[in-house]
């Protein structure tokens, strides 16, 4: 697969796309359906035989064999021996991905102090990090191109950190991210149509994903946190974002801005005519900065914090219900510091989803915070790279 592959399509990430695989399908795109298909099986479950894979994918034993065979060439698949068997006849040989061929470069651009990136393997795992400060001692931090000129100079050092071909390179970044991995608007960063995964993948000529951190969180969650069913990750740091997936499958929406719920009007303290106000959005009460500074003049007066913690939450359950009601999601994800989110905050978020929801139509809906910590970007970048280049997740 070549870097022009990737480009443009977004491979595996494409709108209204499972991320895994789970059928045959039409046979004009049988090939690399089939070919994610067992790829895909390889991934969750390992060390399968050629008559596994054709029994668990329901392909034929020609079409597996075939695959398999194109895959040991590649070097993605690796024959395991045999396996041990008592009965007659030539034992089945075991088939696996071949974790340790390739490697995975992972960045994170949306923290407002600094750009992080890893080297990760096939499975996750964190082999070197580096970062670049978007600030250098009392310096503003770089926005623009100065701040694209900083991404460029941690991908270098990442991709000489590696120590096996780069399978591919995953970025999460702030603000609204098509699918060409162009990122039209992060202002943040001062970046306008910058075509960041192009402008990647011509300087080290390896295959570029890019996408919304957002929607690289909920991969991960997806992948390695073990979310089920359609859920909704909501993403709260210095501003508030949300990935969001649905029978299997990210949502993007027309202009590609889908999950930016950190605008959204939760206030109608003033009337119900009231109109688009910055300081009745959801990012008011619930960016960290906000609850940070909240936090620190309540315990300078003396007061108990939880009140304000408790708001936060209910104007974040304002917020979602009616995307709860609409999609009827089973499952929440917060993604942020946890002093600040788990607790009240995540308590009053349910109180106000359950009394602004119908009951019964929402019983087995879940909040809780994420298991992927604080790298989560990171390891949705992975997910990126393993989804637009093999089909899997």
């Amino acid at each position: 697969m070549t870097t022009t592959d990737v480009q443009g399509s977004a491979g595996g990430l494409a709108p209204g796309r499972a991320l895994r695989p789970r059928a045959k399908v039409l046979p004009e795109h049988a090939r690399s359906h089939n070919r994610s298909l067992v790829l895909q099986t390889l991934y969750r479950s390992g060390r399968r035989s050629r008559a596994d894979l054709a029994r668990e994918t329901g392909l034929t034993r020609v079409t597996v064999s075939d695959l398999v065979a194109e895959l040991l060439t590649e070097g993605l698949v690796i024959e395991l021996g045999q396996r041990e068997s008592v009965r007659p006849g030539k034992p089945a040989v075991l088939l696996d991905i071949d974790r340790t061929a390739h490697q995975i470069v992972g960045v994170d651009l949306s923290d407002d102090d600094r750009f992080r990136g890893v080297v990760m393997d096939l499975d996750g795992r964190i082999l070197a990090r580096a970062e670049e400060l978007l600030a250098d001692g009392s310096a503003a931090a770089a926005t623009g191109e100065a701040a694209t000129v900083k991404v460029e100079a941690l991908v270098d050092r990442l991709v000489a950190a590696a120590t096996a071909p780069i399978l591919g390179i995953g970025i999460g970044s702030p603000g609204v991210v098509d699918l060409s991995g162009t990122i039209l608007t992060a202002p943040n960063l001062g970046w306008e149509a910058v075509p960041l995964q192009r402008r990647l993948a011509a300087r080290t000529g390896l295959p570029v994903l890019v996408a919304n951190d957002a929607n690289a969180a909920a991969l991960a969650e997806h992948t390695y946190g073990g979310a089920a069913g359609d859920m909704m990750l909501i993403r709260v740091g210095h501003g508030i974002g949300a990935g969001l997936l649905v029978a299997g499958a990210l949502v993007y929406g027309s202009h590609f801005a889908a999950g930016e719920i950190g605008q959204v009007m939760v206030g109608t303290d003033r009337g119900l005519e009231t109109t688009y106000d910055r300081d009745q959005v959801l990012e008011h009460w619930l960016s960290v900065p906000q609850l940070q500074r909240g936090i620190h003049e309540a315990e300078a007066a003396g007061a108990d914090a939880t009140p304000l913690l408790r708001e936060a939450g209910q104007r974040l359950g304002i917020a979602l219900a009616p995307v709860v009601g609409a999609l009827n999601l089973s499952e929440i994800v917060l993604s942020g510091p946890t002093e600040l989110l788990d607790g009240p905050l995540a308590e009053a978020t349910v109180h106000t989803l359950r009394n602004r929801t119908m009951a019964q139509n929402h019983a087995d809906l879940s909040l809780r915070m994420t298991t992927q910590g604080q790298d989560i970007v990171l390891r949705g970048a992975a997910v990126l790279v393993l989804s637009g280049r093999l089909g899997v997740s």
